[in-house]
């Protein structure tokens, strides 16, 4: 079972294309100005089966993203629901979270989301880096990053030219 406050199906905003962004439930990080604020509680939204997750993706037909709250907050789960995203429907995944890409890969925990995840938006959103202008960003500190480079690779690869 997993929390979601909502999902979004056809957004242009959360990746490139139009996509299926799922909002995940419960977020530690408490950005001032955050967009979503009602996601940091892990009480928010509803329990979703992974079977009603994929059959919303799948009759979309479009790439997925993960989103919140913070997708790592239940990232057992997610790592699990994105894992069958994966190889049963073969989409491409982004994700967005609080953390830093390095706080990440220092957490045995968090391998398995990683692993999953094409291109992560990483670090918090900072009100006074605030920046409109930014494609798929809300603040000039977060990064776009290549996950299975930046994992082969063994250090962060981000991606600065955009589709």
């Amino acid at each position: 079972m997993l929390r979601v406050i909502n999902i979004s199906e056809g957004t242009s905003v959360d990746g490139p294309g139009l996509r299926t962004s799922i909002y995940f439930a419960g977020c530690i990080h408490h950005c001032e100005g955050c967009h979503n604020p009602q996601s940091w509680s892990p009480e928010a939204g509803r329990d979703m089966t992974e079977e009603d997750i994929l059959s919303v993706i799948a009759y979309n037909d479009f790439p997925v993203t993960f989103s919140g709250g913070d997708p790592f907050f239940q990232a057992e789960a997610v790592a699990h629901l994105a894992q069958r995203i994966k190889e049963e429907q073969h989409r491409n995944i982004w994700c967005f979270t609080g953390y830093r890409w390095e706080q990440l890969i220092q957490q045995p925990r968090f391998l398995p989301l990683l692993q999953q995840i094409d291109v992560l938006v990483d670090s918090p959103f900072i009100l006074a880096r605030r920046n409109i202008q930014l494609r798929f960003r809300g603040s000039e500190n977060q990064r776009i990053i290549d996950v299975p480079t930046s994992l082969r690779e063994g250090k962060m690869h981000e991606i600065t030219h955009l589709y």
